[in-house]
């Protein structure tokens, strides 16, 4: 990446969609410009009305934009769901220079030779993750540029996904008024914010709690292992609350935000409010231990459910790493020490340390911004067009004649 890069993110969540702009100067982000709005269209994390999540991004878009002063026309997209699957895949070739020295090129061609595996038609190839580079049946490599050698492998993970999910998401970004710049695996670029290099090399499981669904993610080594996603998330306890206290979805759900405790422990009887319950003009007072009551057990059962996940994916012992906990719903005060208590292991909660995105809610589109940094070479070159403010650029941008599909798809092709 070259200095003062701008780069944008679109997190299209259940509750929330969000957009972030960040500047690298110097291989350090700096996050200029938020932009949010309510999810409309969205559920468990898949589009469900494509003109309504059109909505949300431009509202999302539009607020990001007038906030830093600034047209925003491509953006990396983070793509997640039950839809999504890991394989691994081996790439052999030649070293193509004759003075042996593995450049650029033969990465490329090393990667493609991983993507030659059996699909099925409704199938499409998302991303290619390198676990280790082999030259000359050295392994254990990372980078092997500027290495001698004759023979130059990879394992890699292919990470593909439903045709029709990656499809209706471009068509959805693409009414929005926007170019994709690239798709980004979500767990992968939550995990740039939420783990460090120890925890990826020893085992940790990382675990984001959205509205409509929780994702879990394993690695090991320092890569992505295992993924699953469970449909579950914050909107279950609204709901709790909902019927509850009965009263209306939207009242539980402001009432969880702004007074919400995981832990009957951490609870306070001090701190009251009111409600109007359905079918009545009456207010009804409660106070916060009240609610925790009805949200502590549903948090439980919820990591009960992950855990049992994990066991099911094969880690029935400890994982050194422990696990870290990330996503709006772990914003909530006391889930920390609920965790704790339901995983017997180290527990911690993530979130980015930047001005303006501090909240657990905004790891994977911070993340988004710091894996198309660190992974692509050219997400530079893309980027310095991400954002426009003469009109003649942008109309040479479009004479270029290419669909948001045939962009995503050059773009696979450039993946190193």
């Amino acid at each position: 990446m070259g200095n003062n890069d701008v780069i944008v993110s679109l997190d299209i969540g259940t509750s929330k969609v969000r957009v972030i702009i960040g500047e690298m100067n110097n291989g350090s982000l700096n996050i200029i410009g938020v932009g949010t709005a309510d999810s409309l269209g969205m559920k468990k994390g898949a589009i469900i009305d494509i003109d309504q999540t059109v909505q949300s991004i431009r509202q999302a878009v539009d607020h990001a934009e007038r906030m830093v002063g600034i047209t925003i026309e491509d953006v990396f997209v983070g793509i997640s769901g039950n839809h999504i699957e890991l394989e691994t895949s081996h790439g052999v070739v030649a070293v193509s220079s004759e003075d042996r020295e593995i450049g650029d090129v033969d990465i490329d061609r090393v990667i493609q030779a991983a993507k030659v595996i059996p699909l099925p038609p409704d199938r499409e190839i998302i991303d290619v993750v390198p676990k280790q580079f082999m030259v000359d049946g050295l392994s254990s490599i990372h980078d092997p540029r500027g290495m001698i050698g004759v023979r130059l492998e990879v394992e890699a993970t292919i990470i593909t996904g439903a045709k029709t999910i990656i499809h209706n998401l471009i068509r959805t970004i693409e009414k929005a008024g926007l170019k994709i710049a690239g798709f980004i695996l979500t767990p992968l670029a939550t995990s740039q914010v939420a783990l460090s290099k120890d925890e990826m090399n020893l085992g940790v499981a990382l675990i984001d709690m959205g509205e409509g669904v929780t994702t879990i993610s394993v690695y090991e080594q320092g890569g992505l292992t295992k993924l699953s996603v469970l449909p579950i998330g914050g909107e279950y306890i609204t709901n709790d609350i909902s019927i509850g206290l009965r009263t209306q979805f939207d009242v539980a759900e402001k009432v969880k935000m702004k007074f919400g405790v995981a832990s009957i422990e951490e609870a306070s009887e001090e701190e009251k409010f009111k409600v109007t319950r359905i079918g009545s003009n009456v207010e009804k007072e409660f106070n916060q231990k009240d609610i925790a009551f009805i949200i502590e057990p549903r948090i439980r059962e919820m990591f009960q459910l992950v855990l049992q996940e994990i066991y099911r994916m094969g880690y029935t012992n400890e994982l050194p790493g422990g696990y870290v906990l990330t996503g709006g719903v772990v914003a909530m005060n006391g889930i920390l020490s609920v965790a704790q208590e339901e995983f017997h292991s180290s527990v911690r909660i993530s979130m980015p340390d930047y001005i303006g995105v501090r909240d657990p809610s905004y790891t994977s589109g911070v993340g988004l911004i710091l894996y198309a940094a660190k992974r692509y070479k050219k997400a530079s070159n893309q980027m310095k067009q991400a954002v426009s403010t003469t009109p003649s650029k942008q109309s040479a941008r479009k004479s270029k004649g290419l669909s948001s599909f045939e962009r995503v798809k050059n773009w696979f092709s450039e993946f190193i």
